[in-house]
């Protein structure tokens, strides 16, 4: 792509929307140190990779019609109970499972996510893109300190990534065009999605979202409009001061 063509490509670009979980947030580190902080006589690793790997399967039972609308925050605690029966976890009180289930508002962000989301938000509208809902997202900005411009979620079109009504929610929302959307994320089958509904793409690495012993291959795709190893790299890319 030529210097020229890089440029009409920047300037075309009004909102970038964000993949929270894995893509801002660390949610294998947070988990992980939490539960060990607990003192929960489990592994700890083991206990994020399952809350995590219950995601998928709970949204499917509302997208399927088998549970009605449900607030992600309504899913992790589902998934959690499950999760204490099958870990042998059976001291806790309802407060202090309310209290782990809520871990999820206190995500911390990847090193480079503050001053990358600035730097970015001097040259863009930034919003959140995520199946978290209003409060849990809200939360987690005003914890990290994410810079948020508006929060958008699942909850505000009723449907899940990767439902169009999500991608093309953002455009509807800002009165844009979907490709003058770009969809940041760490996740290649999101951005997949958001491109097939129109949106630029940019890819961004976190080869340690499932922890350490479960290096993910961040490779890139041809198909993305940008490929970055970190937020920061993404702001350079763009032209963002």
């Amino acid at each position: 792509m030529t210097d020229n063509a890089i440029n009409h490509l920047k300037d075309d670009i009004k909102i970038l929307a964000f993949d929270i979980f894995g893509t801002v947030a660390d949610w294998h580190g947070s988990i992980k140190k939490e539960v060990e902080a607990m003192g929960l006589a489990v592994d700890a690793d083991k206990f994020a990779l399952a809350w995590r790997s219950g995601y998928v399967p709970a949204m499917q039972r509302v997208m399927s019609g088998e549970l009605g609308w449900t607030l992600i925050d309504d899913l992790h605690r589902l998934i959690l109970d499950q999760m204490l029966i099958d870990f042998n976890i059976t001291h806790l009180s309802e407060e202090q499972k309310r209290h782990l289930n809520k871990v999820w508002h206190r995500l911390s962000p990847w090193p480079d996510s503050v001053p990358g989301l600035h730097r970015l938000k001097s040259r863009f509208t930034i919003c959140t893109l995520s199946n978290g809902n209003i409060g849990l997202l809200t939360n987690m900005a005003k914890n990290a300190g994410l810079p948020w411009d508006c929060v958008l979620s699942a909850e505000v079109f009723r449907a899940y990534k990767p439902d169009p009504a999500t991608y093309l929610g953002v455009s509807k929302v800002f009165d844009v065009r979907p490709d003058q959307v770009m969809l940041v994320a760490a996740h290649q089958s999101d951005l997949d999605s958001a491109r097939a509904c129109g949106l630029k793409t940019a890819y961004i690495e976190r080869p340690l979202e499932y922890g350490s012993s479960h290096p993910k291959d961040i490779s890139p795709s041809p198909h993305n409009s940008f490929h970055a190893s970190s937020l920061t790299d993404l702001a350079g890319q763009l032209g963002c001061d």
